[in-house]
């Protein structure tokens, strides 16, 4: 089977898996859509969230669009993201590490169905027409000072090499023909930025809504400076993406994309942006960033508008950060030559990014502190806490990693801080209103903030993990299932295992429990009494 063409392809994979909800009775965009669809993040376990396809869609005026907007249908849960790479969830790592090392570049086309309609500028600015030919949905209604685009692919090129980068940022709607662009001042975006600042022309770009779903996860994940994300998604779909010129600037777009929006970043002037509900879970206050002028719009007939929930983690966009940058981490250490990395964990609420966890199996001397150390090195490795666990605790268990940091680990042998690149809307490091997170303001000092390094692996044989073993956690399961219970989703560690440290008279005495022969233990134990401290015999 090939890979999905559009999203279109993609929905109907999801129907068929019963991962899609199909609401056809009315809703408002900006005051009941994304509402909605949160409360499965704040009151379903992820196994049960799916993607939500709404088909009669108004607004706040009364408005009614003939445009359905999807929410989810990327990364609503893992489930549904293996569904967007034809691959069992358990795969996903291992697909996006053949991806970062097979990249397969895009192949052009000489039309595609993302130009069925053309929108020229001077029809844009019309009742109607531009951006608000588009249900743009309100992420927070109550905070966010408008509808901004959140699955959003902007594509730019650097003015020195021509290469392109794909990055997922939000556009604020300002005007139908105007969108405030947020990146971050460390991002590839913001790199092309300032150097078409540097030749003193404003920037090229297109922004794409409803790429096919390999080109959408692509774009999410921390790749090199330089790598054209249109290979890498080739590379997860295991053939070229088509993609097709734009109509008034220098830019590729997928060509089958359902919606493309066209224009320049003026790199003369800024204005203020925002507040918007951030990944971090605060909300993100006005500041000031480059904004998009639109010179063209084309779609294909009949679009549909794809969003992506964000804000407080979870969310679609913690899922969809998560799971690539999990595989792509692993492509980036086993490529350094640890081998002894089994898998990586990141985890949602700390939005995708802020805890990972690397999983080891048998390191050398010095090979977690070298782990370590080149995540540092490296944006693709990029969060707030990095923690190395053994190959028994699973990375990805919020409880199972307090495990092992707490019993694992001594905070003055085992942790280091080092300095950090700023993220914004983490307010832990300057106060709102201060400083400059977006970094495109000028003569706002540097922040300083910083990663904490935490080996949690086991530096010498340990006692026998404290459950029965897993032949007897077994042999209660059927029992439980008899009585009717709820089903089970077992988390590690569900039994016990021995990890190094138990004599055979250990081993021994549990044996002889079970045969309900402890009395000869007790026994033992007699002849083996001695004095207590301040007595000279045995009593």
């Amino acid at each position: 089977m090939s890979y999905f063409k559009d999203v279109r392809e993609h929905l109907a994979a999801l129907d068929a898996a019963g991962l899609l909800v199909r609401v056809d009775r009315k809703i408002n965009k900006d005051t009941e859509l994304n509402p909605l669809v949160r409360l499965q993040f704040r009151g379903l376990p992820e196994n049960d969230r799916k993607a939500f396809l709404f088909t009669n869609v108004t607004d706040v005026s009364g408005r009614q669009f003939s445009i359905p907007v999807v929410v989810g249908c990327l990364a609503a849960s893992r489930r549904i993201y293996g569904t967007g790479l034809q691959c069992d969830p358990d795969k996903i790592a291992q697909q996006w590490t053949r991806a970062r090392e097979n990249p397969i570049e895009p192949v052009a086309v000489s039309s595609g169905a993302v130009h069925e309609e053309v929108h020229m500028k001077d029809e844009l600015d019309q009742a109607g027409m531009g951006l608000e030919e588009f249900p743009i949905p309100i992420s927070t209604p109550g905070f966010d000072a408008g509808p901004f685009t959140t699955c959003s692919q902007w594509i730019t090129k650097d003015p020195e090499t021509g290469i392109r980068n794909i990055g997922t940022y939000r556009g604020m709607v300002k005007s139908r023909i105007r969108l405030g662009m947020n990146a971050g001042g460390g991002q590839h975006i913001s790199q092309h930025w300032r150097k078409w600042q540097k030749i003193g022309k404003p920037m090229p770009a297109a922004v794409v809504i409803g790429a096919p779903p390999n080109v959408a996860y692509a774009s999410v994940i921390k790749i090199p400076y330089g790598v054209d994300e249109y290979a890498v998604a080739g590379g997860l779909a295991g053939e070229p993406v088509p993609i097709v010129k734009a109509k008034t600037v220098d830019i590729e777009v997928p060509a089958n994309a359902e919606i493309v929006i066209e224009g320049f970043l003026r790199t003369d002037v800024l204005e203020p942006e925002a507040p918007f509900g951030e990944f971090t879970g605060y909300m993100d206050p006005q500041q000031l960033n480059p904004y998009f002028e639109i010179t063209c719009i084309t779609h294909r007939k009949n679009p549909m508008f794809v969003t992506m929930i964000s804000q407080f983690p979870p969310s679609e966009s913690s899922k969809i950060r998560t799971v690539g940058s999990e595989g792509n981490a692993i492509s980036y250490l086993r490529g350094r030559g640890f081998e002894c990395v089994k898998d990586v964990g990141y985890n949602e609420s700390s939005g995708g990014w802020g805890l990972c966890c690397i999983q080891v199996s048998d390191p050398k001397e010095g090979e977690v502190d070298a782990i370590l150390e080149a995540c540092t090195s490296s944006p693709t490795v990029r969060s707030k806490m990095i923690v190395v666990v053994d190959d028994d605790i699973d990375p990805r268990d919020t409880e199972s990693i307090v495990w092992a940091i707490t019993y694992r680990l001594q905070p003055h042998r085992d942790m280091k801080v080092k300095g950090m690149g700023l993220v914004s809307a983490d307010w832990s490091a300057f106060p709102p209103g201060t400083g400059d997170p977006g970094g495109f303001q000028s003569g706002e000092p540097e922040m300083k903030v910083s990663v904490m390094l935490l080996n949690a692996t086991r530096k010498w044989p340990y006692p026998p993990v404290s459950l029965p073993p897993k032949d007897i956690m077994e042999g209660v399961i059927p029992i439980w299932r008899e009585l009717g219970l709820p089903p089970l989703q077992l988390r590690t560690p569900w039994y016990g295992y021995d990890l190094g440290w138990w004599s055979d008279a250990e081993k021994e005495a549990g044996m002889l429990a079970l045969q309900g022969r402890h009395y000869e233990t007790g026994k033992k134990m007699e002849r083996e009494r001695v004095a207590a401290p301040g007595r000279d015999s045995k009593t």
